[in-house]
C-alpha cells in the first residue's frame, strides 16, 4: 500500500510517497480504508521536530481518518466490512493516516455523520475533538458565559466557536480581518481583530479562554477572565501562566474519545457544527499540504484525498 513517511526529521520536502506491507488487524482491533486524510499543525511540528511516543521505525505521520471497515480483527462486534468511520485513532502515538490503510483499536472510530463526503469527515476529529474535549469536558462551557476563542479561523478554533454557541455562550474570537466574515458566519457575537488591537484591552470579564497559540498570549489571556475564570491552552505544559483570582489555568491534550466523537457527530447531524475545508490535495501532495499550513493563513482545515 502507499504511505507518506518521514525519510529524516526536517522539512516537508523529507515527506516522501512510499510503498510499505498493509497492516493486518489485531485482537479489538479494524483495518479502515483511508479515504481522506485530514491536516493539523502537530502533523507538521511532529515532522519537523521528531517523534512523539511509540513511533515505528519508519515515522508515518497524520492522525485525522475518514473511511471504511476494510476487515476487522477477533473480538470486534461493532463494525463490519463497508462501514463508514471517521476517527483520531492511536494519538499521539503513530497512526500514519496519510496512506491507503491504518490498523488501530476499533472504538477509537465512530460512525461517518451522515451528509458529509470524506473529506469533509476528515477535517472534524482532532480539531473537533481538541475543542470539544477542551470546552465541554475541561471547561464545562454553560448557557451564558462570555468564551474567548484565540485563532477563532483556524483549525480548532472554528469548531471552538460552534461548539461553544451550541452549548449557548457567548462567543468572542480572534483572528485576522480576512477571517472575520467566516467566524461571524459560524457564530461568534463578537471577533476580535488581533493585529489592530490588543485583545485584552478589546474584552474582559470572560468566563473562558481556548488559547491555541500560547507564549505571551497565554500571559495576556489571564488578564481578561474573571474571577474563577478557566484557561485552557493547547501548546504544551510550559505555556500555562500564573494565575489570580481562583482562575484555573490548565494545558489540555486531545486522545481518541469515541463518545466526543459521537457527539459531534450528532451536532454535525442537527446543522450546529460544519466543517471549513481550505485545501483538498492527493495524497502525493502531503509536502505541499505542510507548506501551505505552516504559513499560517489557512481558514479551517486542509485535507489530503486518498481514494
Amino acid at each position: 500500500m502507499r504511505a507518506v513517511v518521514v525519510e529524516q526529521w526536517g522539512g516537508p520536502e523529507n515527506l516522501v510517497q512510499r510503498e510499505v506491507e498493509r497492516p493486518e488487524p489485531g485482537l479489538n482491533e479494524v483495518l479502515v480504508r483511508v479515504h481522506a486524510a485530514g491536516v493539523n499543525p502537530v502533523d507538521w511540528k511532529t515532522r519537523a521536530g521528531g517523534a512523539l511516543i511509540g513511533w515505528g521505525a519508519v515515522p508515518a505521520v497524520g492522525w485525522d481518518v475518514s473511511g471504511t471497515v476494510e476487515a476487522v480483527g477477533p473480538g470486534v462486534g461493532m463494525w463490519r466490512p463497508g462501514d463508514e468511520v471517521f476517527g483520531m485513532p492511536l494519538f499521539p502515538r503513530q497512526a500514519g493516516a496519510y496512506a491507503d490503510y491504518v490498523v488501530a483499536p476499533a472504538r477509537h472510530f465512530a460512525a461517518k455523520p451522515a451528509g458529509l463526503t470524506h473529506v469533509e469527515a476528515a477535517a472534524l476529529p482532532l480539531a473537533a475533538l481538541t475543542a470539544w474535549q477542551a470546552l465541554v469536558d475541561t471547561a464545562n462551557v454553560r448557557p451564558g458565559e462570555r468564551v474567548l476563542v484565540h485563532a477563532a479561523g483556524g483549525g480548532v478554533g472554528h469548531f471552538a466557536v460552534q461548539i461553544a454557541k451550541a452549548r449557548g455562550a457567548y462567543v468572542i474570537g480572534t483572528a485576522g480581518a480576512g477571517k472575520h466574515g467566516l467566524v461571524r458566519s459560524l457564530g461568534a457575537d463578537e471577533v476580535i481583530d488581533y493585529r489592530a488591537v490588543r485583545f485584552e484591552g478589546a474584552v474582559s470579564d470572560v468566563d473562558v479562554v481556548l488559547d491555541g497559540l500560547g507564549g505571551e498570549t497565554a500571559e495576556r489571556s489571564v488578564k481578561v477572565l474573571r474571577a474563577g475564570g478557566r484557561l485552557i491552552t493547547l501548546p504544551g505544559p510550559d505555556d500555562v501562566p500564573a494565575t489570580h483570582d481562583g482562575v484555573r489555568a490548565v494545558w489540555m491534550l486531545v486522545e481518541p474519545d469515541p463518545l466526543g466523537l459521537r457527539e459531534i457527530a450528532a451536532l454535525v447531524e442537527r446543522g450546529a457544527l460544519k466543517p471549513v475545508v481550505d485545501t483538498v490535495l492527493p495524497l502525493a501532495d502531503a509536502a505541499k499540504a505542510h507548506e501551505i499550513g505552516e504559513l499560517g493563513r489557512t481558514a479551517g482545515k486542509i485535507v489530503l484525498t486518498v481514494v
